[in-house]
């Protein structure tokens, strides 16, 4: 009879060992939330700002122009492609409304974390990732891709700059 446990990578080996991998995989592999993950990706591929940021951030976002916002959770992965509108507080939420398939209302005062990823294994993809308290991402934005997919280079400078005032 072999008792011999198999020893399972750390955390950090297992993010390296695939660059491309969901990292919501990740979390529900090792049974600890996304952000756990991403606080574990090497720091040229995340950095992780303070909740309070967010109305500057958002801000920032929407001189982006047309960029991915994706909501990833257990039941659903729903994308849609626009630019970003200027929002406002009020009633308790954070409000996006304008010339853009984007919109809708946010709990701005869940958002704990704010994690900008930029990582993948074919094709690297960066995007500013909002995590409530328990570590869930509320959702995401994607810096968009051009007619040939590949990262606007405009957006990928905006990223960077935003990134570097967060690092």
């Amino acid at each position: 009879m072999n008792t011999e446990v198999e020893e399972r990578p750390s955390l950090v080996a297992r993010i390296a060992a695939a660059p491309g991998e969901l990292l919501e995989q990740i979390a529900r592999e090792y049974g600890v939330s996304t952000l756990e993950v991403v606080r574990n990706l090497p720091a040229e591929q995340g950095t992780v700002a303070p909740g309070e940021a967010f109305a500057d951030i958002m801000q920032d976002i929407t001189t982006w122009g047309d960029i991915l916002f994706l909501i990833h959770n257990a039941d659903i992965v729903l994308e849609c492609t626009g630019s970003l509108p200027p929002g406002s507080f009020g009633h308790g939420y954070f409000n996006i409304h304008g010339e853009s398939p984007i919109g809708g209302h946010i709990k701005a005062d869940n958002c704990k974390s704010i994690a900008f990823v930029a990582r993948g294994a074919k094709r690297i993809s960066m995007s500013v990732q909002f995590f409530n308290a328990a570590g869930d991402a509320m959702f995401k934005i994607f810096v968009g891709r051009d007619e040939k997919r590949e990262l606007k280079p405009e957006q990928v400078q905006k990223f960077e700059v935003l990134r570097a005032r967060y690092a």
